[in-house]
C-alpha cells in the first residue's frame, strides 16, 4: 500500500551524523507522521529535539522493524551487518550511510544529481557512498557527461569530523592540552595531517580503495582510472579535494564552467584573483558541493585541474541520505513502499 505519510526511524541517531539527519528533516518538507530514534544500549536514553519535540532514543535491540516504512542507518559497519537484514524483512526501506553494503552487486549506491535512476532497482537497501566520494561525484559528473573521463587522480584534505565525535575530542582536547591523544592515529592532528589507517607498507588505505571502487560504481564505468590519497586535517567540517582529471574530448575552461553551472547540486565559486574559493568555512551548513580553481593542464592533453569542497556530514552524509528518500517521495514514492527484497 503506498502511504500519504512516512513512519521513519533512525537507526545511530546520537551520533554526529544522526544528529545530523534530524536537523536536515526539520528544514525539508516530508511528511512525516511518526519518528523515532535509535541507538545501542549505552547510548540509549538520550533525549534529541526533533521540530521542538524531544525525542529519547530507544534501545535498537527493542527495536519493532514491522513499524517503520523507511529506516536512515548512520550506525556503523557492524550494526549494518547485524540490523539491516532484520529490517529489510520487515519490509523497512532502509538506505545505510555505512560502508558495508556499498559494493554489493545487487544494492544501489546513489548520489540523487548523479545516478538517482538506479535507486529505482533497490531491493530494500540504498547505500550512502563515502563522504568523500560523494562530492567528487557531483564535481565529475557533468564534465564527464559532456567530454568524458580518461584518468581522475584525487588528494583529499579531511576535516576530522569524518571520524565522528571522537575525532573532535581528538583536535580540541590536544590544541588544549599540548598532549598526543592516542585515538585513531598514535600521532596528534592538531597542528598536524595524519593518513587514514594503512594495512601494510605500499598499500592504499581503506579510505582511498573506498573512493577508487565506489566512483568507477556510481559512475558505471569499471574502465575509469582512478587514483586517490587521502589524508586528515585538523579542520572541524569541510572535505576538501584536488582533483586532476584527463577528458576524452577538448574543452575550453569556459566550456567547463557553463556545465558546471548548470549542473545540479554544485556552485562554481571561482574568482581566485579575490580570494573568492572555496573553503571548508564557506561550504560549512551548506548541502551544495562547491568548486574552483579551475585551471588547465600543463602537462596534459585535455588536463583539467579543480578544487572541490562539501560539507561533509550534510553533503557527504545526512542530506545526501534525505535528498534520496525525498526524491524517491516525490517523484517514485511506489519504490518506498513496494519492493522486491534482497533477503526474500
Amino acid at each position: 500500500m503506498i502511504k500519504d505519510s512516512l513512519n521513519l526511524g533512525i537507526v545511530g541517531a546520537t551520533g554526529l551524523v544522526g544528529r545530523a539527519f534530524l536537523k536536515v528533516l526539520e528544514e525539508k518538507s516530508l511528511p512525516i507522521e511518526e519518528i523515532e530514534l535509535f541507538a545501542t544500549k549505552k547510548s540509549a536514553g538520550t533525549i534529541l529535539t526533533y521540530k521542538n519535540i524531544q525525542l529519547e532514543v530507544q534501545d535498537i535491540e527493542k527495536a519493532d522493524f514491522d513499524k517503520y516504512d523507511v529506516l536512515l542507518f548512520s550506525a556503523g559497519k557492524e550494526a549494518s551487518l547485524k540490523y539491516v537484514p532484520i529490517a529489510v524483512k520487515s519490509g523497512c526501506l532502509v538506505i545505510d550511510n555505512g560502508s558495508f553494503w556499498r559494493m554489493h552487486p545487487e544494492v544501489p549506491l546513489i548520489v540523487p544529481e548523479v545516478n538517482f535512476q538506479d535507486s529505482l532497482n533497490h531491493k530494500g537497501i540504498i547505500a550512502n557512498p563515502n563522504c568523500s566520494t560523494i562530492q567528487l561525484v557531483v564535481a565529475l559528473k557533468p564534465i564527464y557527461e559532456k567530454f568524458g573521463l580518461r584518468k581522475v587522480e584525487v588528494s583529499t584534505y579531511q576535516a576530522i569530523s569524518g571520524a565522528g565525535q571522537k575525532g573532535i575530542d581528538k583536535l580540541f582536547q590536544e590544541i588544549e592540552t599540548g598532549r598526543t591523544i592516542e585515538t585513531l592515529s598514535k600521532h596528534p592532528i592538531a597542528f598536524n595531517i595524519n593518513f587514514h589507517k594503512i594495512s601494510g607498507k605500499y598499500n592504499y588505505s581503506e579510505e582511498e580503495i573506498k573512493i577508487i571502487n565506489e566512483t568507477k560504481k556510481i559512475l558505471h564505468n569499471t574502465d575509469l582510472k582512478v587514483s586517490a590519497t587521502c589524508v586528515r586535517i585538523p579542520v572541524v567540517f569541510g572535505h576538501c579535494e584536488s582533483v586532476s582529471l584527463i577528458t576524452e574530448k577538448p574543452f575550453e575552461l569556459d566550456e567547463i564552467e557553463n556545465v558546471l553551472i548548470s549542473a545540479p547540486g554544485i556552485t562554481l565559486y571561482d574568482d581566485p584573483e579575490i580570494e573568492n574559493y572555496p573553503t571548508p568555512k564557506i561550504v560549512e551548513g551548506h548541502d551544495n558541493v562547491f568548486v574552483g580553481r579551475l585551471r588547465k593542464s600543463l602537462t596534459d592533453e585535455n588536463g583539467l585541474l579543480m578544487w572541490v569542497v562539501a560539507d561533509n556530514i550534510r553533503k557527504g552524509a545526512a542530506s545526501n541520505a534525505i535528498q534520496i528518500l525525498a526524491k524517491l517521495w516525490y517523484q517514485a514514492r511506489e519504490h518506498i513502499f513496494n519492493f522486491k527484497k534482497l533477503f526474500e
